[in-house]
């Protein structure tokens, strides 16, 4: 008898579900999804779009190759029968006594973690899949050992030109000669090239021709939480004769229709370690989180009350008192500050400029997107031999991926409540370093309340407090009195 649902492979991105056709009306039912924040999009304002996202194309019956698994849980939760008629989603055996022993072959000049062996050995089994794994865990040992294992045409896409320098010089520290079989990819650079392994931003191939992306057998996406843009979707789409697909990530963002997108451009996510596996094992600096709640004069309260995010965003960073607070704290601080920010001109400038006034002869840094990739890598490099050095960046730009081991101090001078943003950011202090085994985050957070109406930054501090508490990390909370007239004490955190 035949299944009630057959699952046939199109090519290495697709698969075609053949099926009655009220059972396929039922899975696009499944596979539609409101997107978030759908309502502030032009094309939904416009009416040009219904705000909704559809994994299953009801026109040709395909769905992305790695959601084959997502069918066959909803086909046995509503008693369908599912079928692999070509047995594409079939593993491979690989043990992680046999991944222990390719990695002893590469002759590292280290030892691999028992959980980067386990991605590796997991990844290798399932051919395709999303490894989530936090900041400092080791990804680039992970790509690199996927890389010289199936040794063969392969393309690692990474955010930023910053991280295509430096996962291209983490290669040549394993001890492999990337002039001979790595090539870049970033801003200008010649995207032809013979050589078998190319490490490219998204942002300089996704405009490229089908028969480019032909070509690989092998895809890894790093910081894969990004490949839900529709850029990167089509990078992926794209790679029909690529068997192997490997996305890395320290952070999914929890959003049903995001992750299904993942797992079907990539395969099923499996989380490897926590950052609290980590900070106990003594791979990851020890976390200490200060929330610093700044009470606004209550004048300045009332003249935001009813007004918008954005009026709530303005007055924040435009606030001098906060300013002068966030100043002194950073100048205040031992050892290596990186501050991170969200608008360039109107606030990360003022922030550089009040900092640079102070901060006397130590050495003070701005980054935002505007800084070429190898001017990063510059400071990064710098930063790793200094001691008391104070970086102003983006969000954008150091938020996510940049590998600074010898970072002390993180500050929060711009609210969020993305998940991903969040996490990424606290673990840019994470990596252990000669000179610290802990890392203090500064988050700090505004209290613009009236009455009972809590105001739109405080409510993103609630949830990244419960983000906090869900990955296990211990804080303290200080309230602090922001006054009219700007505060010089030296005493930060003297609570109300």
């Amino acid at each position: 008898m035949d299944s009630d649902i057959r699952l046939h492979k199109v090519n290495e991105a697709f698969i075609s579900v053949e099926c009655d056709p009220g059972i396929a009306r039922e899975l696009a039912e499944h596979l539609t999804f409101e997107v978030p924040g759908a309502k502030y999009s032009p094309a939904f304002k416009a009416k040009h779009w219904d705000g909704k996202i559809r994994l299953f194309n009801s026109r040709n019956n395909q769905i992305y190759h790695g959601l084959s698994r997502e069918v066959m849980r909803w086909g046995q939760e509503h008693d369908y029968t599912v079928e692999s008629v070509d047995g594409f989603d079939a593993t491979e055996e690989f043990s992680l006594a046999e991944a222990k022993e390719f990695a002893q072959s590469l002759s590292l000049p280290f030892e691999a973690h028992d959980h980067q062996l386990r991605a590796f050995a997991l990844a290798v089994r399932n051919k395709r899949c999303v490894l989530v794994s936090p900041t400092g865990s080791g990804k680039s040992l992970i790509i690199y050992l996927l890389t010289r294992y199936y040794d063969c045409r392969t393309l690692i896409i990474v955010p930023t030109i910053s991280l295509v320098h430096q996962l291209y010089s983490d290669f040549a520290d394993y001890g492999f000669v990337s002039d001979e079989f790595v090539h870049r990819i970033f801003g200008g650079q010649d995207k032809q090239t013979d050589k078998p392994i190319v490490i490219s931003t998204w942002q300089s191939v996704y405009e490229m021709d089908k028969r480019f992306f032909e070509s690989f057998e092998l895809i890894v996406g790093d910081e894969a939480h990004l490949f839900k843009a529709q850029s990167l979707t089509k990078i992926m789409t794209s790679m029909v004769n690529t068997q192997y697909r490997f996305g890395l990530t320290g952070t999914l963002d929890g959003s049903q229709v995001n992750e299904l997108v993942l797992e079907g451009l990539f395969g099923p996510a499996t989380k490897i370690i926590s950052s609290r596996e980590l900070m106990d094992q003594g791979t990851l600096a020890d976390l200490k989180i200060k929330v610093l709640v700044l009470n606004h004069p209550v004048a300045e309260a009332k003249k935001l009350k009813g007004g918008t995010y954005q009026d709530e965003i303005a007055h924040i960073i435009s606030f001098e008192p906060r300013n002068k607070f966030i100043r002194n704290l950073a100048v205040s601080l031992g050892g290596n500050t990186l501050i991170l920010y969200s608008y360039v001109e109107k606030h990360g400038a003022i922030l550089y400029d009040m900092i640079g006034e102070k901060a006397g002869n130590r050495k003070v840094f701005f980054v935002h997107g505007g800084v070429d990739g190898e001017e990063r890598e510059a400071i990064r490099a710098i930063v790793e031999k200094e001691n008391d050095a104070i970086i102003v960046a983006s969000y954008g730009t150091f938020s996510t991926g940049i590998n600074i081991k010898n970072l002390h101090n993180v500050i929060f001078a711009s609210p969020t409540k993305s998940r991903v943003r969040t996490m990424q950011s606290v673990g840019r202090g994470l990596r252990v370093s000669d000179t610290k085994d802990s890392m203090t985050l500064f988050d700090i957070a505004d209290n613009l309340t009236i009455g009972n109406n809590k105001n739109f930054t405080l409510n993103h501090l609630i949830e990244r407090v419960k983000m906090y508490n869900s990955e296990g990390f211990a804080y303290e909370m200080h309230t602090i009195k922001l006054k009219e007239s700007s505060n010089e004490r030296s005493v930060l955190f003297e609570d109300e």
